[in-house]
């Protein structure tokens, strides 16, 4: 795939250009540390591979970071897995995350919003003097490095004062969002076991309460490792019996100590959407995170403390925790608590206008709900400060970047990106100075050294293959939890390609640099040898107006052949006839390949997800495969388990006819 011939979508101008964090940044490193002074982008990312260690030691000087004790060398170990940055390095995330209270106590620096769409600002003091307050509560809760933390929390600036008193006593941070259930909750909390449980009493979605206190109930009932429970009246009611409450831990005037810990010491669990088991505990450093986010965040974003960043995400995602981490750069962070599309599908729109959001990001999929809802955002909303729209969770559709350049603006920046909660970064995404391409990531990310391979481990270019990254990033998990030997983590990413990492998703890179997102490449539809991403297939049918949502699976059958159906949820007062179908078939035969034309199409009441959003390919495959449901899925992993019932039935069916 290659699209050097076509005209961009969007091309930077000059002064953007010179502007831009990143350009002063190679400048800068071309004195310092021998970076290209010349070539633009694509020299520079040449340079961050080659020489990892003039890179990260460039960044970690251009964003200031403090380190409390100095590193021998970047790179200790470049083994993958097993990396070791910064050996002998100390420091703490949460001092770097509140730096901007020093210079600027009184700007804001979170906009909180509910669903009434009214900011309310928390200046960096209070901000500084609430995780001051908490840090030493927690302290004298007994609290040490490395004990974990829990929060049961929406996204709300409590949740983020947690996460860093939490970081400043040099405790592990892990969250999930009070719309996973006990079992869901129970099956990544009791993996780490954590010594305090940050609680709401319920949240508000969709303009409905939800009360959660039973839920909170179990989850004390089931965590036999808690020293203390703490209270947030969100819908306000009162401290249940045995627990701290919120207002109290948090009303001292304190300033916070910071624990100045090693580079590699965990800051956070983050977990995968575990459709098919327990989820993976993914531990990431503080050192790591903290680097390759302001590397993301100052770089890549171009977010500075003129900003305010706004990505509609809740506390199970890990864009929550990139999120957090804009405040690393003395960006203005909103923190929104409600449905995406209450109370109306164009609900995130006007909340980047009431916050004067100048990033604002968002799944593909609600782009593409707008779309077909008929939102109008750059005629109804005053969207003038927004000079990035980013959008992640699943690749955006061709179509999706059309409708945000007529739509939003025509001098939009669109940032299209691609990472994983392996790394909590992006692989490929945004870069401010180069031209936007429809369907197209602009390009790798700084420092990673992302490579589309062949089953044979030979690199390709303008071909889909894997996506490998050849050498080590810092915010690479240091470890799962409990997986002492290391076997889960290696056979996570390292069992296809021995010492290198492997994601498990298709790509394309072209000629010109920029990376096309295939869907992931273990559900990969794998045709008469033709192989194709599920996400092409999405972005054909799905432009269709009757399609509201679909799922394409492709099965190996027993005796050797492939069965492929496509499922489909219509929009309202469709209705899937002969005529419908015959549409479909002719527009993947006519846009993609004969070969992946569905054997059938077949109406269902609504595609399964996982409970961060993601469409479940895999376990549907295993169903109709006719693994039983206990092993084909996790039901704490789905967001609506009775979904899943029609696979297996549809399994059993089709064995028996």
């Amino acid at each position: 795939m290659t699209s050097a011939q076509t005209e961009p979508l969007w091309q930077p101008d000059e002064d953007r250009v010179a502007a831009a964090a990143v350009t002063r940044f190679q400048a800068w490193a071309a004195e310092r540390h021998g970076a290209p002074a010349d070539g633009g982008y694509a020299a520079l990312h040449r340079w961050s591979v080659d020489d990892l260690e003039a890179f990260w030691a460039a960044v970690a000087e251009w964003f200031d970071v403090r380190f409390a004790t100095p590193y021998e060398r970047v790179l200790g170990d470049d083994a993958m897995p097993g990396a070791d940055w910064f050996p002998g390095a100390t420091l703490n995330y949460a001092e770097h995350a509140l730096r901007a209270a020093d210079e600027r106590p009184h700007d804001t620096a979170l906009l909180h919003v509910d669903e009434t769409h009214e900011p309310t600002p928390i200046t960096w003091a209070e901000l500084r003097r609430q995780v001051g307050s908490l840090a030493a509560e927690l302290r004298g809760l007994g609290v040490r490095p490395g004990d974990r933390v829990s929060g049961y929390l929406p996204n709300i600036p409590e949740a983020v004062v947690a996460l860093l008193a939490t970081a400043a006593v040099g405790a592990v941070w892990t969250s999930c969002a009070p719309d996973f259930g006990a079992r869901s909750v129970l099956d990544r909390f009791q993996q780490v076991e954590p010594v305090v449980l940050f609680t709401v009493d319920g949240y508000r979605y969709g303009g409905k309460e939800h009360d959660r206190r039973d839920t909170v109930a179990e989850l004390r009932a089931e965590l036999p490792t808690l020293r203390a429970v703490v209270h947030i009246p969100l819908l306000g009611t009162p401290a249940p019996e045995g627990t701290l409450e919120w207002s109290a831990l948090t009303a001292a005037d304190t300033a916070p100590v910071y624990e100045h810990v090693p580079f590699s010491h965990p800051l956070w669990v983050l977990y995968s959407s575990g459709t098919t088991g327990l989820p993976k505990a993914i531990v990431q450093s503080q050192g790591g995170i903290l680097v390759e986010h302001l590397k993301q965040l100052g770089l890549h974003c171009d977010l500075g403390p003129d900003d305010v960043f706004f990505w509609y995400t809740s506390t199970g995602w890990m864009m929550w925790n990139f999120l957090v981490s804009g405040l690393l750069t003395g960006t203005t962070v909103v923190v929104y608590d409600g449905s995406p599309g209450y109370p109306d599908t164009g609900a995130q729109w006007r909340v980047a206008e009431r916050t004067g959001a100048t990033l604002y990001g968002t799944s593909a999929a609600y782009v593409m709900a707008c779309a077909k809802a008929d939102v109008h955002p750059g005629r109804d909303f005053d969207l003038s400060k927004v000079k990035c729209v980013a959008t992640t969770g699943s690749p955006l559709p061709p179509d999706g970047f059309r409708w945000l350049h007529d739509e939003v603006r025509a001098d939009l920046w669109i940032a299209s990106v691609s990472g994983g909660t392996d790394v909590c970064s992006c692989f490929a995404g945004a870069v401010p100075t180069l031209p936007v391409h429809i369907g197209e990531l602009q390009a790798a990310g700084l420092g990673t050294a992302l490579e589309s391979w062949d089953p044979s481990g030979k690199p390709l270019v303008g071909e889909v293959g894997e996506l490998v990254v050849t050498r080590p990033m810092p915010s690479m998990p240091i470890r799962f939890w409990n997986d002492p030997d290391g076997s889960r983590y290696r056979d996570s990413y390292f069992e296809m390609f021995p010492g290198v990492w492997r994601h498990g998703d298709w790509i394309t890179i072209t000629d010109h640099g920029s990376v096309v997102i295939h869907g992931r490449s273990d559900s990969t539809l794998n045709r008469q040898g033709v192989r194709m991403g599920s996400a092409d297939i999405y972005e054909a049918v799905e432009r269709l107006p009757e399609i509201r949502e679909s799922l394409v699976i492709g099965l190996e059958e027993p005796e050797g052949g492939y069965w492929m159906p496509l499922f489909v949820h219509l929009a309202e007062g469709a209705t899937l006839d002969e005529d419908l179908i015959g549409r479909i078939k002719t527009t993947i035969r006519a846009e993609l390949s004969p070969r992946h034309v569905p054997d059938t199409v077949i109406e269902v009441p609504a595609i399964p997800h996982t409970l961060t959003g993601k469409r479940i390919e895999v376990p549907v495959k295993r169903l109709l495969q006719g693994t039983p449901m206990a092993k084909a899925v996790n039901p704490g992993s789905v967001d609506d388990i009775g979904l899943l019932s029609f696979y297996e039935e549809l399994a059993r069916t089709r064995k028996t006819g």
